[in-house]
């Protein structure tokens, strides 16, 4: 079985709303007569196109499994959230709660002002009545004394009657503070048992989606895997045409799993033709053929956190012209359990291809000149080394970035799984 890349780009998805992964088209095998071939949906899809829909960003697994963990975390964190709810008014609705105290006290003095407001009424009526009840014996001094009783009787009165509407206003003031803070305790609590509720809601979504994404893995779905890396060194900025190049593609596997069968892609265009490329690998030391779907042999086992190295020789042949060229290269895998994926988007190293030098030969012999004919201007050879005028820059930097054909597509990962059929090799 093996993997057939035909479009990639970079992964971009909403982790709170995960989408169905990408599906997977059969496809021919690798070696042996050729056969039907899937069909590669066409470049500039339009809206209309029913291929259209396979262009919107899908999350692949890691996407799913963060989203899932944060998920996870959220909702917890929303239990732990509506626990601490739950014991913050339990701490208001107890009596030693300080608004609770703070009520509680001023209600008490707000009772006691009332209670010694009645006793300067009680004081009052007994001096008002002694006055009234003196004999009609009574001396000038007595009557003076009794109306002093009344005067002061009278002004604590006054004042008993001053602190209890004091006394109550603060009560008032106190109790409606213990009340709010009350309520607002009892509002904290309904919103966190609201918020828990929808992280429980994300949280079966996200697992659902990571569930239904790991059984379409189990059946066979390809899918981008981020954490598998490609990446190529020693490539020259600079290729002379005639000769022979070598460089490393160094593949890693950052999962946490052992990927059985890994993939490396390869593919180098120069100008409109396909360069010759060859690799090699300790386990295949002799070089070889990329395949006809540019796939640089294959590596078995490659163990969670492991990389591996293949070395990839490019003949530039001696007729190529001068202009640009653009290594392309990327990375599938296919388990055990016929789980599958690849890298999420191609990565592209740019390298310019020049001209050799003429070789120097013997000064031709001057042919006789008519007399009097003008000289022959001798025909002007463009420098060695110079590049052709493409249109672009010849400097192209050697930097990884998404391919020109999948910038084009948007967003999205089409993988194709060759099978293996009898009598096939794989």
């Amino acid at each position: 079985m093996k993997i057939r890349r035909l479009l990639a780009t970079a992964v971009v998805a909403a982790v709170t709303a995960p989408a169905a992964l990408t599906s997977v088209t059969p496809a021919s095998a690798a070696t042996g007569p050729a056969a039907p071939r899937p069909q590669v949906p066409p470049l500039g899809r339009s809206s209309g196109d029913p291929y259209a829909a396979d262009d919107a960003a899908r999350p692949s697994l890691m996407e799913l499994e963060k989203a899932a963990a944060a998920a996870r975390q959220a909702y917890d964190a929303a239990v732990a959230a509506e626990a601490a709810a739950v014991r913050a008014l339990a701490d208001e609705l107890s009596d030693t709660a300080p608004l609770a105290v703070a009520a509680a006290g001023a209600v008490r003095d707000a009772e006691a002002a009332a209670a010694a407001r009645q006793a300067a009424a009680d004081r009052l009526a007994d001096a008002e009545a002694a006055l009234k009840e003196l004999p009609d014996g009574a001396t000038e001094a007595e009557k003076a004394r009794a109306e002093q009783d009344v005067a002061d009787a009278l002004a604590a009165a006054e004042d008993a009657a001053e602190a209890q509407e004091t006394a109550g206003t603060r009560a008032k003031e106190a109790t409606r503070a213990r009340d709010d803070a009350r309520a607002a305790a009892s509002a904290r609590v309904h919103r966190a048992g609201e918020d828990k509720a929808k992280a429980l809601a994300a949280r079966e979504a996200a697992d659902k989606a990571l569930a239904d994404a790991r059984k379409e893995a189990e059946r066979g779905a390809c899918v981008p895997e981020d954490r598998l890396t490609v990446e190529v060194t020693g490539l020259p900025a600079t290729i002379t045409a005639g000769t022979t190049v070598d460089f490393t593609v160094r593949v890693g596997n950052g999962t946490d799993r052992t990927l059985d069968e890994v993939w490396p892609y390869v593919k180098v265009e120069g100008s409109d033709d396909l360069l010759d490329v060859l690799w090699s690998t300790a386990d295949s030391p002799a070089w070889q053929d990329a395949d006809a779907d540019h796939y640089a042999g294959a590596v078995e086992k490659l163990a969670a956190g492991a990389h591996t190295e293949v070395k990839v020789r490019l003949r530039v042949a001696a007729s190529a012209p001068a202009g640009d060229g653009v290594a392309t290269v990327a990375a599938d895998y296919l388990n055990d359990d016929e789980s599958c994926g690849g890298t999420p988007e191609f990565h592209e190293y740019g390298f310019g291809v020049v001209t050799a030098a003429p070789l120097p030969g013997p000064p031709a012999s001057p042919a006789p000149q008519p007399q009097g004919a003008a000289a022959t201007r001798p025909l002007t050879t463009p420098a060695a080394g110079s590049l052709a005028d493409t249109g672009s820059s010849s400097a192209v930097p050697q930097v990884a970035g998404a391919s020109a054909t999948a910038v084009a597509l948007g967003a999205g990962l089409i993988l194709a799984v060759r099978r293996r059929k009898p009598g096939t090799e794989a």
